[in-house]
């Protein structure tokens, strides 16, 4: 069993979100918790700098732990500083304004309960569905973004971007304690240091709602994105990502379970 107090931790990075954040914890304990046993889910928030108020306003729905960040630094920190800070045996983390339905965050759950290290969604699984699409701006810079992906990563993934990820506490613990990217890339780096580290991973189909609300701006992001992504390719190769021999040992890695069925790419 992974070390943590709790079965499932929620991470839900927020940036000005006080107005919406009290309504996004409510979901997330309804949806989970008719799934789940009492006691056996955390939702942490990670206020990231905000000046209105989106701390005061997350504790008071009923967060478990609020941390708040002093300044504004990205998605990525946000995230490392939830997840650092989480109690559970699986960490999960997802977007504030729940494009992805709570509910289908207890398959990840299961998907790490049986033996992946990390199991991440995939909107372009054959078996996923889109109930609003995003704007078509959002999306070309979507086909942009997973395609400079393959600069830096070993492998073929399907969406590196997807807000829906899950992770053994342990394994998490050392990916995000590595991970030098506050940007939208941290994403991707967390892949880089999965290959690297041979840890398991498996991409899971999801259902999307994309939200107009969302705070992410295609052009301004998209071109931050790529330059994280040159950092991610010069700290790989000048050796920033190495560990020391025997840094994993604590760890328990099990062969990966048996994959489950290949996502089929598209171009959307």
């Amino acid at each position: 069993m992974a070390p943590g107090g709790t079965r499932l931790s929620v991470v839900i990075p927020a940036y000005f979100e006080a107005e919406r954040i009290g309504d996004t914890i409510a979901r997330v304990r309804s949806e989970l918790g008719q799934l789940l046993n009492d006691g056996d889910l955390e939702i942490v928030v990670v206020d990231d700098g905000s000046t209105d108020g989106t701390a005061d306003a997350a504790r008071r729905g009923g967060a478990d732990l609020v941390v708040a960040q002093g300044a504004n630094r990205g998605k990525g920190a946000a995230v490392r500083a939830g997840v650092l800070a989480a109690s559970g045996r699986t960490v999960a983390f997802t977007d504030a304004d729940l494009a992805y339905a709570p509910a289908q965050l207890v398959g990840l759950l299961e998907g790490v309960e049986d033996g992946w290290d990390v199991v991440v969604g995939n909107r372009h699984h054959d078996a996923s569905t889109t109930v609003v699409r995003a704007r078509r701006i959002r999306e070309a810079g979507g086909r942009v973004i997973n395609g400079a992906t393959r600069l830096v990563l070993a492998g073929r993934h399907g969406d590196t971007q997807c807000g829906l990820k899950a992770f053994r506490s342990d394994i998490a613990r050392v990916l995000f304690a590595h991970s030098r990217i506050d940007g939208f890339a941290f994403d991707v780096e967390l892949f880089v240091l999965a290959e690297r580290y041979g840890f398991s991973l498996t991409e899971v189909p999801v259902e999307v709602e994309n939200s107009e609300q969302s705070t992410v701006h295609v052009a301004r992001d998209a071109v931050r994105l790529l330059l994280d992504l040159a950092r991610i390719r010069r700290a790989a190769a000048g050796g920033t990502y190495d560990l020391a021999p025997g840094a994993l040992d604590h760890l328990f890695v099990a062969p990966a379970p048996s994959p489950s069925p290949k996502a089929t790419l598209t171009d959307e």
